[in-house]
């Protein structure tokens, strides 16, 4: 028998009044339900409920109705006419495997809904995470990069591999890459991603589904050597990478358009050449983040010269390739530099203090914009309490590893040194230095 078919029931003298005339009912595994064609509309033009609330029609006579039936699990069904009801799904469906549910949504075809509902990043509570799974990699490298999806998929970059965990982290595929270690990754899609490495020439793109570049993107600097990637970031329809000549004298920042056609260079940013001692003039970007509420680009770096640690952060206009704002560090210089579109701020921890600042982007014209959030007695050990320390904002909050702790404001997550953090959806994700997998935090509230 099909999954669904038509059932004739006996006659039971039962007429549809005309307010029954848009309920529908179904069949499915033997237990009935009732619903209406604009419900099973919600599943998409796709679904088989979709094609079932076009052709289900009752047969306005005193004999019988026509009933579909679908040979499937009815529990599922009703946690899936649940999701199409409300958006959500009902906390019964803590009770099911989600492998289970996403096998029945697959079946009907209602995926992207599921999802939207799992991955909403609206369910991303900051001070309400867990540890909810381990996803362990192939081989002895640990994650050098981690990029995710907004739909909550995480793709990781160990040694020479990527490997793609899909929105569910259910299921996975590795693909081995040129590279002998990836340094930095983009998602640009579910099954494609921007890579690059410090010492391999070119930024690829890749189909991390078939394990094939698609392209292949590099820039010309002035000694015609080849040139590394430093970072990648993005921007709706835009694609930037940090790249730096391989003798280390010239770097820039090229901007490509995203078109239907392939990658199309449109600008070079920030080209700089160093000559002589001056190296803070020269430092790559190593970190590239757009900022959508001001239409600028946070390009940072930093480079450890003679005089110590060395840091630059610029605030880029595409449209012009003109720097807005510019700031050189020498005294206590970043460990590492993130935006907040949604606080409009920047923030950075000291390489020495370890301390965590902020700076109003409305307000960088002041001589020193930056707000130390702590108590300003860390470093005074003359440790570098902030060396290797990463700092990441999601939302309205702001994420600094310290060494094996995560500290949200208050909160801390322990465990071994912070290698790398990335958030997608309602997820974060961390690697751990040494380990040979990543860790998925979710707000306890998820199914």
């Amino acid at each position: 028998m099909p999954p669904y078919a038509g059932l004739t029931p006996p006659s039971s003298g039962f007429s549809p009044k005309k307010s029954d005339a848009k309920i529908i009912t179904i069949n499915v595994g033997g237990q009935l339900f009732q619903t209406t064609p604009q419900t099973l509309e919600v599943a998409g033009p796709k679904s088989l409920l979709s094609t079932l609330s076009k052709t289900t029609t009752f047969t306005h006579s005193r004999e019988n109705i026509i009933i579909p039936f679908i040979d499937r699990d009815p529990e599922l069904f009703s946690i899936l006419l649940s999701l199409l009801r409300t958006g959500n799904l009902p906390s019964k469906a803590k009770q099911f495997d989600l492998e289970d549910i996403v096998s029945e949504a697959e079946f009907y075809n209602i995926q992207p809904l599921l999802i939207s509902s799992l991955s909403n990043p609206s369910q991303f509570d900051a001070f309400n995470l867990e540890k909810s799974l381990i996803l362990p990699l192939n081989g002895r490298d640990s994650p050098s990069a981690i990029a995710t999806t907004a739909f909550g998929s995480v793709h990781v970059a160990h040694g020479s591999k990527i490997t793609s965990f899909d929105w569910s982290l259910r299921r996975k595929s590795t693909i081995l890459t040129q590279f002998s270690a990836v340094d930095s990754l983009l998602a640009l899609s579910p099954s494609v991603a921007a890579a690059g490495a410090t010492d391999f020439s070119g930024l690829q793109i890749l189909d991390l589904e078939k394990g094939f570049i698609k392209e292949k993107l590099d820039w010309e600097n002035s000694t015609r050597s080849s040139s590394t990637v430093q970072a990648i970031g993005s921007a709706p329809g835009f694609l930037f990478a940090s790249f730096e000549s391989d003798r280390r004298n010239s770097n820039a920042i090229m901007v490509f358009d995203m078109g239907e056609i392939g990658f199309r260079p449109v600008a070079e940013i920030g080209r700089s050449e160093i000559y002589g001692a001056e190296l803070d003039s020269g430092i790559p970007a190593t970190k590239l983040e757009w900022i959508p509420e001001f239409n600028l680009l946070m390009a940072s770096g930093s480079h450890g010269g003679p005089f110590g640690l060395l840091g630059n952060i610029r605030l880029w206009d595409i449209r012009s390739s003109n720097a807005t704002w510019e700031l050189k560090e020498k005294v206590d210089c970043f460990s590492d530099v993130t935006v907040s579109n949604s606080l409009s701020a920047m923030f950075k921890v000291g390489v020495n203090s370890g301390e965590v600042f902020m700076a109003d982007l409305r307000k960088l014209d002041r001589e020193n914009p930056w707000v130390c959030l702590g108590d300003g007695r860390k470093g005074s050990n003359g440790k570098k309490e902030g060396s290797n320390s990463k700092i990441q904002s999601h939302g309205r909050q702001v994420f600094c590893s310290k060494g094996g702790d995560l500290e949200l404001w208050s909160e801390d997550i322990g465990g071994s040194r912070v290698t790398q953090m990335a958030f997608g959806g309602n997820k974060m994700v961390l690697a751990r230095k040494d380990q040979q997998s990543v860790e998925v935090w979710q707000s306890s509230v998820r199914i």
